[in-house]
Parts: C-alpha cells; sequence; structure tokens
C-alpha cells in the first residue's frame, strides 16, 4: 500500500511538471503573438513535442501501477483523474501550438487591431491554470468551482474579439486575412478555458465521486 501511495504521488508530481510546460507554452505563445516574434513561435512549436513525450510517458507510468499495483477506492480515482488532466494538459498545449502557427502565418505585417482582450484572455487562461491545478493538489473542490466560473468571462471575451474584429474587416478590407488569424488565436484561448474546465469538473469528481451537472441536468464537461 505504501509503495501504491508512493507510485501515485509521483504521477502527480508528473502531471503538475507537464502542467508548469503547458502554462509557459499559453505564456511564450502569446509573447510571440504581441511582439511578432517568429523565432518565438518556431520554439513553442518545437517544444510540443516534449508536452507531447510528457504525456505519453505519465498515461504508460499510470497504466503500469494499475496493472501492478491494482488500486482500488480512492487510488484508482487518483490515478484515472490524473490520466484524464493529462490528456487536457497535452491538448492546451496543442491550442497554444496552434497559435504560434499562427504567428508565422501572420508574419511581420502590422496587426489589424491594437492587441487588449486577446493577452487579457491569454492571462485569464493561465491563472485558470495555475489555479485548477493548486485545487487538485489541494484537492479544494469551492476553488475548482471558482475557476469553472471564470470560463464565462474568457467566453464573453471571445464573442467580444469577434464582433470587434468583423467591424474592422468591414471598415478595412485589407486586413481581413490578418483580423481572421486573430480570431483564430482567440478561438484557441477560449478552447483553452474549456480544457481547464474540464479539468476542475474532474478534480470534483475525484473529491466527491459525483459528476458537475448544470440547471438542465445535463453534463457540463467540454470536448
Amino acid at each position: 500500500m505504501r509503495k501504491l501511495h508512493e507510485q501515485v504521488r509521483e504521477l502527480e508530481k508528473e502531471m503538475l511538471i507537464l502542467g508548469s510546460m503547458v502554462t509557459d507554452a499559453i505564456e511564450n505563445s502569446m509573447k510571440a503573438l504581441i511582439d511578432l516574434d517568429i523565432n518565438k513561435a518556431t520554439s513553442v512549436i518545437k517544444n510540443d513535442e516534449s508536452i507531447n513525450n510528457k504525456r505519453w510517458e505519465i498515461e504508460e507510468k499510470a497504466l503500469e501501477v494499475i496493472a501492478t499495483q491494482q488500486p482500488v477506492a480512492i487510488e484508482l480515482r487518483d490515478i484515472i483523474a490524473i490520466i484524464h488532466i493529462t490528456i487536457e494538459l497535452e491538448r492546451i498545449g496543442d491550442h497554444a501550438k496552434g497559435i504560434a502557427q499562427i504567428v508565422k502565418m501572420h508574419g511581420r505585417k502590422p496587426h489589424a487591431k491594437p492587441l487588449i482582450d486577446l493577452p487579457r484572455m491569454a492571462q485569464i487562461d493561465k491563472e485558470m491554470l495555475i489555479e485548477s491545478l493548486n485545487a487538485f493538489k489541494t484537492r479544494d473542490i469551492a476553488k475548482a468551482r471558482e475557476v469553472i466560473k471564470k470560463d464565462n468571462l474568457v467566453d464573453k471575451l471571445n464573442e467580444q474579439i469577434f464582433r470587434e474584429l468583423l467591424t474592422y474587416m468591414i471598415d478595412e478590407p485589407r486586413i481581413i486575412k490578418r483580423a481572421i488569424y486573430l480570431t483564430w488565436v482567440s478561438h484557441n484561448l477560449e478552447r483553452i478555458a474549456d480544457r481547464i474546465t474540464n479539468i476542475c469538473e474532474r478534480i470534483i469528481f475525484l473529491v466527491t465521486g459525483k459528476l458537475l451537472i448544470n440547471e438542465s441536468g445535463a453534463n457540463t464537461g467540454k470536448d
């Protein structure tokens, strides 16, 4: 039993390392966008391979623990939660990589509009991710629920950015392509918040054994 506990804690430690890698990817992809730094964007894309490798490494270790230690009850829920959260983290890394790829497509031409709300979205995403991982460490479902509520703010910013960029495109057709790139960035940031919501719902399930259900009775998890 002690060995199982130590192995689960090691999996958790590796998952948190992955979380730090993904947080850096979000930050660096946004810096690349703000500065139109092609080299930094290329670095984010390259580093995504390390995120992918870490995800598979954690999954393999988790499956090995299940096969060899045959955990039950809370230990099994811990391991399953770690696997699910690891998958979400890897997908968040994909969205950060997507932003970096958009930066390379955009090139060094000026942005279609001043970047105000996109950096704000990225900052909220980073805060949500850090808080969600802290909630996992402390098994704090109240904190997890607070993080979930922030997803609404990211959704509203995404909608606001789309409306503003649409206006810019109507008024100035020459910037349509660059404006579209920014809508793609906004979409990636919105999806990151969705993935973090999934992480928080997994934390709530880990602690309570119950799926988070919204008022309509449907599971609130986002694909």
